[in-house]
């Protein structure tokens, strides 16, 4: 096996035989394929589009930086350890390689051959020749390059007495070809400032220019009275994964700051070139990198070069997919007000009545998790409030809000996860202002990232004490709550508010409980909870009693619950698997895995909630929580799942997923090969797309 769609065998008695896996690397592709695919689909507003094409470019961004960059380490570490699926470190960059190449050209050709065209059609355009502008528009942009851009840009010459310069993460740069005075050819970087905006509008509105054409067009004035042979765009990737040894951290605040600013030094990982780009300057810029490491890492090749016909950088799409057009975009979605929770009544009066259900960003954010602080900030009687942040955002109205509830002089507890990656610096300064009025600040575990999603409000209550809890599937985050389904749970069970006292003891002392009393927590008990929970449906199966699993996931990557679920099929239980990205299980296969069906559902909003429901011989048991079944987030995070007890809460969410299950627009079927497959609707059938009829149901 070669790649993700080699053959798989009819038969196979060992459950963990490399055939049956999908390798982890290109199954991520073939999500970011999924991507692609909205920004090429025609049914796709032209905005919505230009979104998508943004989302690819980033995802594919953040893939280099992480996974090929820890691919490279291996390889320079000489690792030759196989995963699940067979392959090694240098096999998976093969192979991950060319399925790259094959994107970035369907990127490259449905930007350049059909989005911008169309967008064109509605006055909507990217300029990419500063000799096609009206006049007007050149001295304009003249004036603005030399009072806004020329003093911000510094020039930097490569020759005995300049050293190659150091070149930013995902920075874009010039590289300028120049012949001196004594007839030799000479080579100057210029670097696209990032403080300043990609693209420069012209008069005529909705028309912009990308900044380093801008640039690239007046090299002149940064280089008076030198011939300029021509320009070059590039962009590098670097490696910007790093690993923390606690057990050797007397600060851990100090060293992940220490870490973050050492990401910039990280190896180039990869190298895009404009086509034009000639093979000298290719080879100069590979050897200065492969220099840059020091033999640290495998030396950069062609291999590692990626030409992009379109633009590069195109994560900037998603500013220009914000344009105010409406008839270019999804309708407006407003979220509601779960029932509930609508009125003036106290939302600790409503909780205490019976637990109650979110589903993001259908149902408000704001009105929900953030007014749940909000009271508890306020209440006189809220004696503590305690919560995880994962990702708080530059701008965090929930931090806030707890700055806010220490100053009222209430016990405040935030657990702040420092490593949640690319949101490292974020974290570090809302935890620096938090301590500075008096929250008690806790980094969680060492040796494990703090993942789970949990909120703890502990109220006095007629001379006793009532704890009022949250758990959730998603960051406590106002800005990504408009963005990803999530579910969450409020409760007022008196057994969930242990639990969760128990856990936020475990994440800010040194206590371990044994055992919780409702609530699964990564990584004591979660794992082998849920192999019980497989297996007790194998068990119905065997008996003859109708056995099913509906999970739904980000990923599913973990051996040992792939090998569970393999089990299962065999034993007769019906395997059905809402997995946004990452899967690694071959579902179809004879004899194997024929009970097992996978779906993926990508559309307007990031498919981020995450369930388990067991049929359990009728009596269901539904969890929803932080953790994916890969190794890393049973075995190397801190997580929580919730049980949903309610019967109509319970049935509430299944029928969520079902809706999902039955999806003919947005919904992919996995393969036993690998390959993934849009379904469509049958002649004369509806068709369901799940976020529309979700948005629609709430206004409805």
């Amino acid at each position: 096996m070669t790649g993700t769609h080699a053959a798989a065998p009819s038969h196979a008695a060992d459950l963990s035989h490399p055939s049956l896996y999908l390798n982890r690397e290109l199954s991520w592709l073939e999500f970011n394929r999924r991507v692609l695919h909205e920004a090429e689909d025609a049914r796709t507003p032209l905005l919505e589009r230009l979104k998508f094409l943004g989302i690819f470019s980033s995802n594919l961004d953040e893939f280099f930086q992480v996974r090929i960059a820890g691919l490279r380490q291996q390889l320079a570490a000489r690792v030759v350890e196989r995963t699940a699926d067979g392959l090694t470190p240098a096999e998976q960059l093969h192979a991950a390689a060319a399925v790259v190449r094959d994107l970035v050209r369907r990127h490259d050709a449905c930007l350049v051959g059909h989005v911008l065209p169309a967008l064109e059609r509605h006055g909507v355009r990217i300029h990419t020749r500063w000799a096609d502008l009206e006049p007007r528009d050149r001295q304009a942009l003249a004036q603005y390059f030399e009072e806004h851009v020329f003093p911000v840009l510094t020039p930097l010459a490569v020759d005995p007495a300049h050293p190659f310069p150091y070149i930013s993460n995902l920075s874009l740069s010039l590289a300028v070809v120049l012949r001196s005075d004594d007839g030799e050819e000479r080579f100057a970087r210029v670097k696209v400032p990032k403080i300043l905006p990609r693209w420069v509008p012209l008069t005529t509105r909705h028309q912009v220019l990308p900044l380093e054409v801008l640039i690239g067009a007046n090299l002149e004035t940064l280089f008076p009275g030198v011939e300029i042979l021509g320009w070059y765009l590039f962009r590098i990737t670097r490696n910007t994964d790093f690993e923390i040894d606690q057990d050797e951290a007397e600060d851990l605040l100090e060293l992940i700051q220490e870490e973050v600013r050492n990401r910039r030094f990280g190896e180039v990982v990869r190298l895009e070139v404009a086509p034009s780009m000639p093979a000298h300057l290719r080879q100069l810029l590979l050897a200065e990198f492969s220099e840059e490491a020091e033999n640290e890492s495998p030396p950069l090749t062609a291999d590692d070069i990626y030409e992009v016909e379109g633009l590069l950088d195109g994560a900037d799409l998603m500013a220009l997919a914000g344009l105010e057009i409406p008839e270019l975009r999804d309708p407006p979605h407003h979220p509601v007000t779960q029932p509930r929770l609508a009125g003036n009544r106290s939302i600790f009066e409503v909780i205490r009545e019976g637990d109650v259900l979110v589903h993001l960003p259908f149902d408000s954010f704001a009105s929900s998790v953030e007014r749940f602080i909000q009271q508890a900030v306020e209440d006189p009687d809220v004696l503590a409030i305690k919560v995880t942040l994962y990702r708080t955002g530059g701008d965090s109205s929930i931090a806030r809000l707890l700055a806010h509830a220490a100053e009222r002089g209430k016990q405040v507890a935030v657990l702040i996860e420092l490593q949640a990656r690319f949101d490292e610096e974020n974290n570090i300064r809302w935890a620096q202002r938090l301590e500075d009025v008096g929250v008690h600040v806790s980094y969680g575990v060492a040796g494990f990232k703090t993942h789970a999603k949990v909120l703890l409000v502990v109220r006095r209550e007629a001379g006793a004490i009532r704890r009022y809890v949250h758990v959730g599937t998603g960051n406590y985050n106002p800005k990504t709550a408009r963005l990803y389904t999530d579910f969450g749970l409020f409760s007022a069970d008196p057994d969930l508010g242990a639990d969760l006292t128990d856990l936020f003891n475990v994440l800010t002392g040194f206590g371990a409980p044994a055992t919780y009393r409702k609530i699964l927590v990564a990584p004591r008990g979660m794992r082998s909870r849920l192999l019980e929970m497989i297996q007790r449906e194998v068990d119905h199966a065997r008996e003859g009693k109708p056995a099913r699993i509906l999970a739904k996931l980000n990923a599913l990557v973990d051996p040992a619950m792939i090998n569970a679920l393999y089990a299962a099929s065999r034993a007769g239980v019906t395997v059905d698997l809402l997995v946004r990205g990452i899967c690694c299980l071959r579902p179809g296969l004879p004899g194997v895995s024929e009970r097992i069906r996978v779906v993926s559902v990508i559309g307007r909003f990031l498919e981020h909630s995450r369930a388990y429901c067991f049929h359990n011989g009728g009596a269901d048991e539904v969890y929803i929580g932080s953790a994916d079944w890969m190794p890393r987030n049973l075995d190397r995070r801190i997580e929580a799942a919730v049980p949903v007890d309610d019967p109509a809460l319970r049935r509430l969410l299944r029928q969520t997923l079902e809706l999902m299950w039955a999806d003919n627009r947005q919904a992919w079927e996995l393969g036993p090969d690998g390959t993934w497959t849009q379904r469509q609707p049958a002649p004369e059938e509806p068709e369901v797309a799940t976020h529309r009829v979700l948005v629609e149901r709430v206004w409805g």
